[in-house]
């Protein structure tokens, strides 16, 4: 029982983030994963192309 009440005051006590917050982390995670595929593209592509010249 006793780490029950610890998890409900811990639940209490924890700051929440607000919708527009939320919106802004969302948005930037997905900006950050959108330049990361596309980073993984570009150097796919360049690997790509430096294998093929060998073969």
């Amino acid at each position: 029982m006793k780490f029950l009440k610890n998890v409900i005051k811990t639940m209490k006590d924890t700051t929440w983030l607000n919708a527009k917050e939320t919106r802004r982390d969302t948005t930037t995670v997905i900006i950050s994963s959108l330049l990361f595929i596309g980073f993984f593209v570009v150097v796919d592509w360049v690997i790509q192309s430096a294998l093929s010249l060998l073969v």
